[in-house]
């Protein structure tokens, strides 16, 4: 058999795919070429069938596919620095239903004025700390989404970009941006309104129209907060999950957020509909001490991802803290999550809310290489019996040693590749700096 060439051969203790519950592999290797998974193979097969341009030998390690941050606000990530006045919020960046064009503005935080620069360097620290977690995609909202769609493009991540849209016409209302990315390998869009309450039926329905016409999908805050409820039964009679099934809006292409104030009548509306749920539990444990019914959404078969919310300035971006604070919440429920079932949220079933699921989320032939390698060797994780379940309970993103995305290493031996830390932390530094000052 002729030996075939490739561009990058992973050898590691356990490989784990996702493809299937329970598949471990040991002592295999992932053959990557053009950026995308090329084989998956027992080691001593892969030496003789095939010759790579680099060899990564990772002997007590766990290869698996990229963790996904389904709802993200990387620009606010900078808020750290700042000192909270009222309710932590960052600008909405509010845009029109018919997504008009407009030149870029400036809104505010605090006292301090926000321009792309700023967005920019909040979205590299954004960056910097999901890569370090082993996050290989994210989906974000935030201010500036051309400047957070650049940045990620320019650092190799994986993205997902809100397009927002509410009643007032803003500088972040448009098409052009859809347009600019609709070929691109790391960066997709799609629509972003921000909560149900703040539009009308009107604009909604311009909403869907688009959606469909453009074959998009669409992100939403929804059941986040028993007043957002409230409010929504006082003004259109109907709680708001029910007002999106009214309008249309309740649909496969719908990845809803949150889902924390779910009851049992709506969680068989977003089975019976498709919609896909973004689960940000810290987020809503720290908002209203609630946390969503994972276990029952993931027994009614909806496809479930995890994500750090609008939680940046307080927990931060990484998916551990999610991924084990929801293996760990279900475990006494009728349909218990195991460690596996959190494992998949945090990989393929991000992937899935996001609609990438055909190119990762798994280690499949044909995928992109996508891939977070996790050392298992040290302490937290000794002695060692199931890698899985003790991977969810015990691991956490200081083990995170390598990162590829598309096939490329972002992340070697837990040194950032191709980001420019330093700078990045200095720049970071002033603008916290002007944050305190008010500048």
């Amino acid at each position: 058999m002729p030996v075939v060439l490739a561009d990058l051969s992973i050898e590691a203790r356990w490989i784990v795919p996702m493809s299937m519950p329970g598949k471990v592999l040991e002592n295999h290797t992932l053959v990557v070429r053009d950026g995308r998974i090329l084989d998956l193979l027992p080691s001593a097969d892969a030496a003789q069938r095939y010759s790579s341009t680099a060899l990564v030998q990772r002997s007590r390690h766990l290869l698996m596919p990229g963790m996904v941050n389904a709802s993200t606000h990387a620009a606010m990530t900078l808020m750290r620095g700042a000192p909270m006045r009222g309710p932590a919020r960052e600008p909405t960046a509010i845009g029109r239903a018919a997504i008009g064009r407009a030149a870029i503005g400036r809104a505010a935080i605090g006292r301090a004025a926000v321009g792309p620069d700023m967005a920019r360097d909040g979205v590299l620290m954004a960056i910097a700390e999901m890569l370090c977690s082993g996050v290989t995609c994210f989906a974000d909202r935030s201010c500036f989404p051309d400047a957070t769609a650049r940045t990620a493009a320019e650092q190799g991540l994986r993205a997902v970009i809100g397009m927002p849209v509410a009643e007032t016409p803003s500088p972040w209302a448009s098409l052009d941006l859809r347009d600019e990315y609709k070929d691109h390998p790391l960066i997709s869009t799609v629509f972003a309104p921000h909560r149900p309450n703040t539009l009308s039926d009107a604009t909604f329905a311009r909403i869907a129209t688009l959606a469909d016409e453009l074959d998009a999908g669409m992100v939403i805050d929804l059941h986040e907060s028993a007043a957002e409820i409230a409010e929504s039964v006082a003004l259109y009679g109907m709680r708001p999950i029910e007002r999106l099934w009214q309008l249309g809006l309740l649909t496969p292409a719908l990845n809803a957020c949150h889902m924390a104030h779910a009851t049992d009548e709506d969680a068989a509306l977003a089975q019976r509909t498709g919609i896909s749920i973004s689960l940000c539990p810290q987020s809503n444990l720290k908002k209203s001490g609630v946390l969503p019914p994972a276990a029952a959404f993931a027994a009614s078969g909806i496809r479930l991802g995890l994500g750090s919310g609008d939680g940046a300035p307080f927990q931060g971006l990484d998916i551990w803290g999610e991924m084990k604070l929801l293996a760990q919440m279900s475990g006494a429920g009728a349909t218990p999550l195991g460690a596996w079932d959190a494992l998949a949220m945090a990989t393929r079933g991000g992937a899935a809310v996001l609609g990438l699921e055909v190119n990762v989320g798994t280690l499949e032939s044909g995928k992109w290489a996508d891939l977070c390698c996790v050392d298992l060797g040290g302490p937290a994780t000794q002695p060692l019996g199931d890698p899985v379940a003790q991977l969810v309970f015990c691991g956490g993103r200081d083990m995170v040693s390598d990162v590829w995305v598309a096939g490329r290493q972002l992340l070697a031996n837990a040194e950032l590749t191709r980001l420019d830390w330093s700078g990045a932390a200095e720049r970071a530094g002033t603008w916290a700096a002007r944050l305190n000052i008010g500048e």
